[in-house]
């Protein structure tokens, strides 16, 4: 079967996407110090009356941008119905790939396994590793219920924000769409999945919530500013590979399904 080059470079932009998304869900899970990790000072913000904060994040953010650079390029080439049709399949996948793991979760543990293994040349194994398996991937009901719903927030703030920008400056500068959309969808999802995950479901005050929401979000920023040059290069990338007759062509049928 023949899909043609257009049909091909979907396939891998959505393959990123989809992987991007989901192991982002699951690393989400871990929190690290932005400032320890690049030998840096601690930040100390104050935001809200909630003082002493720094960039201690969820390992997703590593990956998060990269999903909302990838559904900038699929809207730029496949429009806004390419990108919702790729959300909603997304947020089908990690609900499928949740229900794996809770599935796993409940499997009886054979008993060497969970009391003396270990990664090799790492020592000695967990005292209880189907213990440390649940509490790695056992994330809780409104962590995934906010962080499910915030993503489709973000990709349909994104994708109309997007198009409405393309549609004022046309085919010329990228960078604003791009990041501004971004900028938008993000600030919007920084905030909506603490609301569900720690405000609606862990009784969190407004303010912790609001002041790490804000810290989460001035990351956000840098991170979608600082992309901005490999929109650009995928951009560049993209065409060289289909052609300009093509990537025109791919770029105006995008226009015309929104």
């Amino acid at each position: 079967m023949n899909i043609g080059k257009g049909g091909k470079l979907f396939i891998v932009l959505a393959g990123f996407f989809i992987c991007n998304a989901i192991l982002a869900e699951f690393i989400g899970v871990k929190i690290f110090s932005l400032e320890q990790t690049l030998g840096l000072p601690q930040a100390s913000f104050t935001f809200f009356g909630e003082s002493n904060l720094g960039f201690n994040l969820t390992a997703g953010v590593v990956l998060w941008p990269v999903v909302f650079v990838m559904t900038d390029v699929i809207n730029e080439y496949y429009g806004k119905k390419g990108v919702q049709r790729l959300s909603f399949l997304t947020v089908f996948l990690i609900l499928y790939a949740f229900l794996m793991v809770f599935l796993a979760i409940h499997l009886s543990p054979n008993s060497w396994w969970q009391h003396e293994s270990g990664m090799i040349g790492e020592g000695p194994g967990l005292s209880d590793m189907d213990l440390a398996f649940r509490k790695i991937f056992g994330q809780g009901l409104w962590i995934i219920i906010g962080s499910l719903v915030a993503f489709l927030i973000g990709q349909i703030v994104d994708v109309y924000v997007f198009q409405k920008i393309k549609n004022i400056t046309g085919e010329s500068k990228v960078w604003l769409r791009a990041t501004g959309s971004t900028l938008v969808s993000q600030f919007i999802d920084s905030f909506v999945v603490l609301m569900i995950a720690f405000y609606i479901g862990s009784d969190w005050p407004l303010s912790r919530v609001l002041a790490i929401g804000l810290v989460n979000y001035i990351y956000k920023f840098i991170m979608a500013v600082g992309l901005t040059p490999v929109i650009y290069a995928a951009h560049y990338l993209i065409d060289r590979y289909l052609g300009d007759a093509l990537a025109q062509q791919l770029k105006n049928e995008a226009r015309l399904t929104v």
